[in-house]
């Protein structure tokens, strides 16, 4: 496995639409496994193949906690409801981070690493963590949904909340 370089803003590819994934081969797998390392060795929740310089509709998300990792494939989001405001950071805006509003709750279809359909529902932060990363497979950043960015010295107090 290999630690990926992540992609920082201003680059071009963090707001293209990506492509859909139609080959469910070795090298998708590795991929994956690479995606995850990355994620792990930046200290992240998630994370999209934008980020690390590849336009294929896939994203990773492991909030640590007993869900573990999912594998997001051609994602699609069928339902949201319910509202929450929370601070986000992003791995391609180094520093940065500000209040987002995103649902509470989300229902989303997508495939696994080997082409099975599958569906996810999630709520509070995993949802959050979910609905950041398809947001980068449209093209779409969290700056441009940031109601207010917070500076690091209001950091300590979200952190210790």
């Amino acid at each position: 496995m290999a630690i990926l370089p992540i992609v920082t803003y201003p680059n071009e590819i963090l707001e293209v639409e990506c492509r859909k994934v139609t080959i469910f081969d070795k090298k998708l797998k590795k991929f994956l496994d690479d995606m995850y390392e990355t994620m792990i060795a930046a200290d992240g929740v998630g994370l999209a193949a934008p980020q690390v310089g590849k336009e294929t509709s896939i994203a990773i998300v492991d909030i640590g906690d007993e869900t573990g990792t999912i594998e997001l494939i051609n994602p699609e989001v069928l339902e949201v409801k319910g509202e929450q405001t929370d601070l986000e950071g992003c791995l391609s805006f180094p520093g940065l981070y500000g209040e987002v509003s995103r649902p509470e709750f989300v229902k989303v279809s997508f495939q696994d690493r080997k082409g099975r359909n599958l569906l996810v529902e999630a709520e509070g932060f995993l949802a959050r963590a979910i609905l950041h990363e398809i947001d980068h497979l449209h093209g779409i950043l969290f700056t441009s949904k940031v109601t207010r960015y917070i500076e690091e010295d209001e950091l300590e107090r979200y952190e210790n909340e």
